[in-house]
């Protein structure tokens, strides 16, 4: 079910980074006599690249998010051993570590998003 509600957040993503690139230079390139595979693959993807990188962090992010959630309400995962290990059995050093390695995760995931797009956005 996760998958399908982030199919519809990273469709959005990417269309709204597709849609900021200059339709001028689209214009340019079609009137040199570019294709709309050669469009998308030499410009749209190149100069969307950036944005795309973070937009897919954050959806990456989100879904950590959600499933830590899930977990909560019986889905499995950390959330649920975090609630069920640690909460419910009053050992708040379990819960403890799993909100942390759930906390170091998204770290993780961020860094690992913002490194390439400050390389790609830096061109």
């Amino acid at each position: 079910m996760m998958i399908v509600a982030a199919s519809f957040g990273i469709a959005r993503i990417v269309e709204q980074n597709l849609v900021t690139v200059d339709p001028g230079v689209i214009e340019a390139a079609r009137a040199a006599g570019a294709g709309p595979l050669r469009i998308i693959l030499t410009l749209l993807i190149p100069e969307a690249l950036g944005p795309l990188i973070l937009g897919y962090t954050f959806v990456v992010i989100a879904i950590v998010d959600i499933s830590a959630m899930a977990g909560t309400v019986g889905g499995g995962g950390l959330g649920d051993f975090a609630i069920v290990y640690g909460y419910q059995q009053f050992r708040w050093r379990v819960t403890l570590v799993a909100v942390l390695i759930i906390i170091a995760g998204v770290q993780a995931v961020q860094f690992l998003g913002n490194w390439p797009a400050r390389k790609v956005l830096r061109r």
